[in-house]
């Protein structure tokens, strides 16, 4: 999948897009409040995570060992409405980096079981 989406730069692009709408959107404040001010050190996080997540470099795991993403979420209250509202981000970040629809079909529900595997309620 990383390859077929256009490898590092699309990855990069995808996050970079992901952030951008979280901290302009005030529909999904209540995720934006889980995150500092600073959304730099995230979009390096998720864009190592996504990196291998996809298939391509295993970026994360080099930097930091192997990723325990519902141990890093536990902090915080994830419910149904958070939930959404990452996918809501994710999805229209999709959109606008341009990934073509098969593979955004593909991704979605695989996105969408990685935001319930987060929720705490």
């Amino acid at each position: 999948m990383y390859d077929w989406l256009g490898g590092e730069v699309t990855v990069r692009k995808l996050v970079d897009r992901f952030y951008d709408l979280m901290d302009s959107d005030p529909d999904v404040a209540t995720i934006r409040a889980m995150h500092k001010d600073d959304l730099g050190p995230m979009r390096q996080s998720l864009f190592e995570y996504l990196s291998g997540w996809l298939g391509g470099p295993p970026l994360f795991v080099q930097q930091r060992g192997s990723p325990c993403i519902t141990k890093a979420h536990k902090p915080f209250h994830i419910d149904a409405a958070a939930a959404e509202q990452w996918m809501k981000c994710m999805r229209q970040a999709m959109i606008d980096v341009g990934i073509d629809q098969k593979y955004r079909q593909m991704l979605e529900p695989a996105f969408g079981r990685v935001a319930q595997a987060l929720r705490s309620d």
